[in-house]
């Protein structure tokens, strides 16, 4: 959790909130329906990776603070053999 602390920080220096903040999440195509149940009261695009293994789900949300982000992260977390970028 201590990596987190050292993450809001960071994000405080860096944004104004609120603001917009981009997630970039990638997962494996059989966690593909776990990512959007989790979810699915967002607005993302998504790709296909060329060999077809995994989906890239690039996330915009408008949000009020630093710990919304780690919430974001925290949830995506669950998901089995994603990767956060």
């Amino acid at each position: 959790m201590d990596s987190f602390e050292a993450f809001k920080e960071k994000l405080d220096q860096e944004h104004k909130w609120p603001d917009m903040y981009v997630f970039k999440f990638v997962v494996p195509v059989g966690k593909a329906t776990e990512f959007k149940t989790a979810f699915q009261h967002e607005a993302f695009q998504e790709k296909k990776s060329k060999a077809g293994n995994y989906i890239s789900f690039t996330l915009k949300k408008r949000l009020q603070s630093s710990d919304e982000v780690v919430e974001m992260y925290l949830q995506a977390q669950k998901i089995d053999g994603i990767i956060a970028l």
